[in-house]
């Protein structure tokens, strides 16, 4: 085949910024493998923090606009209800007056059974669902997260603070230092959203919440075993043995009265959440039933007191609004880590669930949630919200599920839920005296029992097997070992997980599509086909520090089985090995001298090296660092196809 070729015989300069590689036969031409425009360091720095930092550009709103508009603007970003509350009309209050007292009764008997499961007073869990609600309702962007304490959440924090201190032996200081986590939580999350460092949750990988949750659940429904069967004098540990084992050795305070009563009303409770999950249209029906089992159950241990001594009943609460309790925040003494810890948990923990809540459920309606704002929004909240008597509250799965079922239009239907719990506080606390405490017990199993999410399991190993074990410790860690070691082993294996793809990068073989200039993994598409005299790799991740010693090692080794193959079938001599560099989208000092170091070791082999389509920053570095000149003009191509065809003609055109 003939050749024209017309070259430039030297490297771009600085203004031309590019590399040139002209050659033009009748079937095919040879592009230029340009570098990105010049731009300083400054200007690199600056786009490269607006990446990271502002990838969504929250300030495009407020380009072109008017000091009055920006002022408009920076209103609504910082305080959503301007957003939407010049708009409301009455046909939006009836949907959210609907939902928000909808919401409101599975919100009062899930407060009651949550704040026992962190070990506090049931009424601080009423607090918790009054204050934390409003504050949202004015910061938060997302219409149908209902917000409220947490299982997950309330056992974390009282399994972490119970290790080192007893409510039952100190309450001040345990609730002093439940208000204190709270206070950091809420620290905590704002600062990741005012410094627009989000991406701090994603360590917290589905696999490994999947385990975590599924663990933490089970654990948290046997240790509704004490209520159920009504011991008294139960294990303050976490883990699954201890806890077993405890149940065995009280055998004797076992209550017929208490266990007949509490699997009635679970029977009850699980019979309708099934009838929601088979039917959606009647999700009233599960939202409904905790109170209804509340009421239901009081009216019954008060008709039968003088016959059921041995049923635990709630007692006496308190009437009234959220005390203040700032002065019960520690700021120093010896239980200040502590709560630092907690707080630090028990954030990114109900972060985590509020955020992914919040999206799911904007993703239905069609519209945006942003996460820095919810970030804000959940952590000013709790700040607030540990100044009222309230310990850690995000947006809650089933209470969101019921919200967006009920037909919640905006934030108002939480200020509706706010204002039944401010009716219950005032008016209607004594009502909860004979409240037992084995109905808080059934309410609070059949509300975990949904993180049990078998489904996600089996899918992570259909697809999966190292985030399937990622689960499997997770969840294994939680039940033997302790609910912030098992978050603790999540972490570690999501980060090891990282590290291995950093590390251990993937590699292939590209052979040729026939007919086409399209070039593939040869494992993945039979069809394609190797190219005589040439090895095609292709690299699937940046060039670091950490990876680049294995891939200097990893290439050396399939160039021996290239020679080996070709040996094993008489095939043409080895003599270039294509680096497809496309999927390479960045490389670090070590990467450069690892290439160079790949070159001169070909070289001695008699084998030339070539680089096909370094994306811009890749190939400026290689121009800054002269790598390009000791790859010469048949060194670098935009495509492997092109490099491919115009080796071979120059090979064909050599005597």
């Amino acid at each position: 085949m003939g050749v024209n070729s017309n070259r430039v015989e030297h490297f771009d300069n600085r203004e031309a910024a590019t590399l040139r590689i002209q050659t033009q036969t009748p079937s095919f031409e040879i592009h230029a493998v340009q570098l990105p425009p010049q731009r300083t360091t400054l200007h690199k720095l600056r786009h490269r923090v607006s990446e990271i930092f502002f990838p969504d550009d929250p300030l495009h709103r407020f380009k072109n606009q008017t000091s009055f508009k920006k002022f408009i603007l920076a209103l609504q970003y910082l305080f959503p209800i301007f957003q939407w509350a010049p708009n409301y009309n009455l046909t939006l209050l009836r949907s959210d007056l609907i939902s928000g007292l909808t919401i409101a009764s599975l919100a009062i008997p899930q407060g009651i059974s949550y704040a026992k499961l962190a070990n506090l007073p049931p009424i601080i869990g009423l607090y918790s669902s009054f204050v934390p609600p409003l504050i949202y309702s004015l910061l938060g962007s997302s219409k149908h997260l209902g917000v409220g304490p947490v299982s997950i959440a309330s056992l974390v924090m009282g399994s972490m603070l119970s290790e080192k201190v007893s409510f039952s032996q100190d309450p001040s200081l345990y609730l002093g230092l439940a208000f204190t986590a709270t206070f950091f939580a809420g620290v905590f999350q704002a600062s990741l959203g005012i410094l627009r460092l989000g991406f701090v949750i994603d360590f917290l990988s589905k696999a490994t919440l999947v385990g975590f949750t599924g663990g933490a659940a089970i654990i948290v429904s046997l240790q509704q075993l004490k209520g159920l069967l009504g011991i008294v004098h139960f294990t303050s540990k976490m883990q699954i043995v201890p806890v077993m084992v405890s149940v065995f050795q009280q055998r004797h305070e076992w209550s017929w009265q208490t266990i007949l009563l509490g699997f009635g009303f679970l029977t009850f409770l699980m019979t309708t959440r099934h009838i929601s999950l088979r039917k959606p249209k009647l999700f009233w029906v599960s939202a409904a039933a905790p109170l209804a089992s509340v009421i239901l159950s009081t009216i019954l241990v008060f008709l039968l007191r003088k016959k059921t001594h041995q049923i635990s009943i709630i007692g006496h609460l308190p009437k009234g609004l959220n005390p203040p309790s700032s002065n019960m925040l520690y700021f120093s003494g010896p239980h200040l880590a502590l709560a630092i810890k907690t707080g630090i948990i028990t954030g990114i923990l109900s972060l985590t669930e509020g955020i992914a809540v919040g999206r799911t459920f904007a993703s239905l309606k069609n519209y945006q949630v942003d996460g820095n704002k919810e970030m804000m929004a959940i952590g000013l909240m709790n700040v607030a919200g540990s100044c009222s008597s309230c310990y850690v509250t995000t947006g809650s799965f089933s209470r969101s599920a019921v919200k967006y079922n009920a037909g919640a239009q905006t934030t108002v239907s939480n200020i509706i839920m706010a204002a039944a719990v401010l009716v219950t506080l005032l008016f209607l606390m004594p009502l909860f005296y004979y409240t037992p405490n084995v109905v808080l017990a059934a309410i609070i199993i059949t509300a975990v029992i949904g993180l049990l999410d078998y489904q996600s399991a089996y899918k992570l190993w259909k697809v999966d097997k190292l985030d399937f074990l990622a689960c499997l410790c997770s969840f294994f860690g939680v039940l033997f070992i302790s609910v912030p070691l098992g978050l603790a082993i999540a972490v570690v294996i999501s980060v090891i997980k990282i590290l291995l793809h950093v590390t251990r990068p993937n590699t292939l073989v590209l052979g040729n599509i026939p007919g086409t200039q399209i070039f593939h993994n040869i494992n993945q598409y039979k069809e394609a086909s190797r190219i005589p005299s040439f090895l095609i790799l292709g690299v699937e991740s940046p060039i670091y520090f950490a990876n680049s010693t294995y891939l200097q090692e990893r290439i050396l080794r399939w160039i021996r089985e290239e020679e080996e193959h070709i040996k094993d079938n008489d095939g043409a001599a080895l003599k270039c090995m294509i680096l497809d560099m496309t999927a390479v989208t960045a490389i670090d000092t070590s990467g450069l001298e690892t290439l160079c170091e790949l070159k001169k070791t070909l070289e001695k082999r008699s084998l030339q090296l070539v680089l096909a389509n370094p994306v811009g920053n890749v190939a400026e570095k290689l121009h800054k660092s002269k790598i390009l000149e000791s790859f010469g003009l048949k060194g670098v191509y935009l495509t492997v196809g092109e490099a491919v065809a115009e080796i071979s003609s120059i090979w064909k055109a050599q005597p």
